[in-house]
């Protein structure tokens, strides 16, 4: 069975170490769910390329454009998720927030996550679990115990390695026992709980609505 990851990495240049965090992560995870014998599929989005589309979103009613609403499809398919951003005053960045907002509630529900972030210094390290781990709780995923964080110095160094091997690791594992993880995520029908939102469902027609009115004030 191949599993399905979408890496969400928010650094606004190009390239950045920001992607440059995120593809060492999914590399790592390609290599650990490999080796357990199992394939995987990793699929990146670059928010950046997005950010037009997300402030249209959210200043228009919050309807999803159409590259929105491709990217929640993907996002609510995927067996797992790796997210990576900058920090930005002391937090995530602003674009980073402004897409998983722009998810539906019900998108992450149950789902592995494997977060990372980058900064110019070290000061910023316990953005992970006060800014990072309770947005992801919040979405109800399951969130691996390891994260990583990156400053700029610390990019290629051992230690960092060290680290994305673990995160990776224990993120494999919440990935290939994703099947007993989502289990009580499921809806009637036997199929997981998690929604892209998109479907707006059925529109009443008027006649629908209006039925059991005489036209009278009440």
């Amino acid at each position: 069975m191949t599993r399905r990851v979408v890496i969400v990495t928010a650094g606004l240049s190009q390239p950045s170490a920001t992607r440059m965090l995120a593809d060492s992560l999914g590399a790592a995870v390609a290599a650990a769910v490999s080796g357990r014998g199992e394939s995987l599929e990793l699929q990146v989005v670059e928010l950046r390329e997005l950010a037009q589309e997300l402030a249209t979103m959210m200043t228009t009613g919050g309807l999803p454009t159409a590259g929105v609403a491709a990217v929640r499809e993907q996002i609510s398919a995927a067996d797992g998720l790796i997210a990576v951003t900058p920090v930005m005053a002391a937090g995530y960045s602003g674009l980073f927030k402004m897409f998983f907002d722009a998810l539906d509630p019900d998108a992450l529900n149950g789902m592995p996550v494997l977060i990372g972030a980058t900064a110019g210094t070290a000061r910023h390290s316990l953005v992970l679990d006060y800014a990072l781990r309770p947005l992801f709780v919040y979405l109800r995923a399951t969130v691996a115990t390891t994260g990583v964080f990156c400053a700029n110095e610390d990019l290629n160094a051992a230690d960092t390695t060290d680290r994305v091997t673990r995160a990776a690791a224990e993120f494999a594992g919440l990935l290939l026992a994703e099947d007993t993880v989502v289990r009580g995520f499921l809806s009637d029908d036997g199929q997981r709980s998690r929604r892209s939102g998109n479907d707006l469902g059925r529109s009443a027609p008027f006649t629908e609505l209006l039925a059991g009115h005489d036209g009278t004030s009440g």
